[in-house]
């Protein structure tokens, strides 16, 4: 990335209340057509939303959305559109068995209106509160169920089975925190009580060990903050076995979004481990221990995506991408997402921008000098996403965000006519983080009160 042209992130306030203006009509235009029969809106093709089957983790982000929305706006509609579709279509989503994308799903509907109650957004209710935490209390519980027992700890497994970590769960981990700070338990086989908080931390600790690299000789590939979409696991003895990738081009190479949830993730859950006693802490290593691991994975990550980033905070899709070869100094220039050589991917740079901001501020408060450059990078992206060639601007194209990417190595994403690459096209979590990546921004230049996932407390 260049930060040698320093953003006035003030500026940029035009522009972000535009931002909600495409948003609103976006977020309408698919309420009113999309067929929900079909399953949930995962991407756009030629600039409509459609459905692809792998597992049922972005309809969270579509009702999501609404609820973003009315929050910025205050216009009810959007509320509307929220909690009806959170009570009538999100349940199945709390007892869902087999996914780890509870942080996703619950937190984004369930979360957010029971954070908007809290912050006196809409009028108190007490059944409703009741109802939005019994919901994350259940969420928090099933997630934490799926857990894999390793040497020195364990893990949240993912949809691929027990063997398997996913990088991206570490954002889906903070259901469990909820759950544990709404005063939840889980039980088990002989009324056994297993603490979610000893198992959200447990989970974060094994993805910071093992799928964060920090250049200690792992591998040849060992990089200052370079990740591993999946880590393989016997699941006999506890044993880790081999780094892989699903979505990414190998596992020795970093998958940008994956590389993008751990970002943000251990960068909210530093600024959620402030919130807990020492006592508290105490029996998993103590305060400074955790917040040693938790930074430590913050910094590298975000300090490999500024490395490995172009000019204007962009990733491809995969640094490891085996075209980018053709591309000299391509870290240099400004993104182009129109190259016919290897796709770019904006929902990255989505989740990517506020994992920056967060972690730069949470340095500021603590006095840490180095602030300045994660804060810089942060901005430079937000400016980035709110103009051309990644807004979109078009009331025909349902999307927001353009040039989000899915899944390439399966070959999902739409290539339009006369390009060799994906480009073009929106996904509903490049988009949904997009909104809360401006809700963020929108709230630190306006002064208003700042925004976490641990608002609805």
């Amino acid at each position: 990335m260049n930060l040698e042209d320093k953003i006035v992130p003030e500026k940029l306030l035009p522009a972000i209340e535009r931002f909600w203006d495409l948003s609103g009509k976006k977020i309408l235009s698919i309420e009113q057509v999309y067929d929900v029969s079909k399953g949930s809106p995962v991407f756009t093709v030629k600039g409509k939303y459609t459905t692809k089957g792998w597992t049922e983790w972005t309809q969270g982000f579509q009702y999501g959305s609404a609820a973003l929305q009315f929050d910025i706006t205050g216009d009810s509609q959007f509320l509307e559109i929220a909690k009806k579709n959170t009570v009538e279509k999100m349940a199945s989503h709390v007892s869902h068995t087999g996914v780890h994308d509870h942080g996703f799903n619950n937190i984004s509907t369930y979360g957010n209106l029971l954070r908007l109650m809290k912050e006196e957004k809409i009028p108190y209710n007490q059944w409703e509160k009741d109802f939005y935490e019994l919901a994350l209390k259940v969420s928090a519980t099933v997630q934490a169920g799926r857990w894999t027992k390793i040497k020195g700890g364990g893990f949240i497994y993912s949809f691929n089975g027990p063997h398997s970590l996913f990088v991206d769960t570490i954002r889906s981990v903070r259901v469990l925190m909820l759950g544990y700070v709404l005063g939840h338990q889980m039980m088990i086989e002989n009324d056994r009580k297993i603490s979610l908080l000893r198992r959200a931390i447990n989970h974060a600790i094994s993805t910071a060990q093992y799928s964060v690299f920090y250049g200690e000789d792992r591998d040849i590939y060992d990089l200052w903050g370079r990740t591993a979409h999946e880590c393989i696991f016997n699941v006999n003895d506890g044993n880790y076995r081999c780094p892989n990738s699903q979505q990414g081009y190998t596992g020795f190479t970093t998958w940008t979004r994956g590389l993008s949830w751990a970002m943000l993730g251990f960068a909210e859950e530093l600024e959620f481990l402030d919130t807990l006693s020492d006592d508290e802490l105490r029996p998993f290593g103590g305060r400074r221990t955790i917040q040693d691991v938790f930074l430590k994975a913050a910094r590298s990550t975000c300090d490999f995506y500024i490395k490995h980033s172009m000019a204007d905070g962009i990733p491809f899709w995969d640094t490891g991408a085996p075209n980018l070869y053709k591309l000299a100094d391509c870290y240099k220039e400004i993104s182009n997402p129109y190259n016919n050589v290897e796709p770019v991917d904006s929902s990255a740079a989505c989740i990517g921008a506020q994992a920056l901001l967060r972690l730069g501020n949470y340095l500021k408060l603590k006095g840490n000098g180095v602030y300045e450059k994660y804060e810089e990078a942060g901005w430079e992206i937000v400016d980035t996403l709110l103009k051309s060639p990644y807004l979109s601007e078009s009331e025909a194209h349902q999307g927001l965000i353009l040039h989000s990417i899915y899944h390439h190595p399966n070959g999902w994403d739409y290539i339009p006519e006369g390009s060799k690459i994906p480009n073009g096209e929106s996904s509903m979590w490049g988009d949904y983080h997009a909104r809360e990546l401006m809700l963020y921004a929108y709230r630190l230049l306006k002064g208003e009160p700042y925004y976490t996932f641990f608002n609805c407390l």
